[in-house]
């Protein structure tokens, strides 16, 4: 039977880790938190959950995410966020999976939850991450902060059913300022990367991005949210495009 080293990095995630962790139990034979020195309860609720507690300094997410796979007991890797779980579907997929492995990764289906109600259309699903894999055969690659894992040419992936349950945002206000520092980060990145701005992009891009959300991936049907994710999306990506314009005539 193979075994599975769940791994996670937190950051004052007292709000999320638990429910995390508890959803871990049965598939998981070795669970292993990454913190980057929170200041909350984490520490305290990863310990009493029975998971490795390691202090690391967070110096971006892919870097982060690599340096935790190195901290894993066995090859075979289940990536999670904080405010991440399995459903049960998933969690006997994981299960059966350890009994007949067949491929070099397996894609989940991530369903969010953001404020309250869970959204099934739009943008955000199907949201298929590729999160379980031998770890021995890819590495946390993209771009902070939309890190994704990149597996080596030739490795088959599968696709499991199931859903990661994805408690993203609670307000409307915590929306805004996930975008406000995520924005800051995707535009630095970006410019050390040799991405540019211009005017085009800053105008067309975040009009092109609400109605690909909201018109054509049907996020209208979300009600009230799927309004809110595709109008949020679209300032998120005028924002990326403003910074980045800034760090250019800087």
């Amino acid at each position: 039977m193979i075994k599975i080293s769940a791994v996670i990095i937190t950051y004052n995630e007292e709000k999320n880790i638990a429910r995390c962790l508890a959803s871990l139990q049965k598939v998981a034979d070795d669970i292993v938190v990454v913190d980057s020195f929170s200041s909350d309860r984490t520490e305290e609720l990863v310990k009493a959950a029975g998971a490795r507690f390691v202090p690391h300094a967070f110096e971006g997410h892919i870097q982060q995410k690599n340096w935790a796979i190195s901290q894993a007991k066995y090859p075979h890797v289940l990536s999670l966020d904080a405010d991440e779980a399995l459903d049960e579907e998933l969690e006997a997929a994981i299960l059966a999976l350890k009994e007949n492995w067949t491929a070099d990764g397996y894609r989940l289906n991530r369903l969010t939850n953001y404020c309250g109600k869970w959204i099934r259309h739009g943008l955000w699903y199907p949201d298929r991450k590729l999160r379980l894999w031998d770890s021995r055969k890819g590495a946390w690659g993209g771009q902070n902060p939309h890190d994704t894992f990149i597996m080596e040419k030739g490795s088959v992936i599968q696709e499991l059913p199931g859903h990661l349950l994805h408690y993203s945002i609670y307000s409307f206000e915590e929306h805004i300022a996930q975008i406000r520092k995520f924005t800051d980060i995707s535009s630095k990145a970006a410019f050390d990367n040799g991405k540019r701005s211009n005017y085009f992009k800053l105008l067309f891009s975040p009009f092109l991005k609400f109605i690909r959300a909201y018109v054509f991936r049907l996020g209208f049907l979300d009600g009230k949210e799927g309004w809110m994710i595709a109008r949020w999306s679209a300032h998120a990506t005028y924002l990326k495009y403003r910074k980045l314009m800034k760090l250019q005539q800087s």
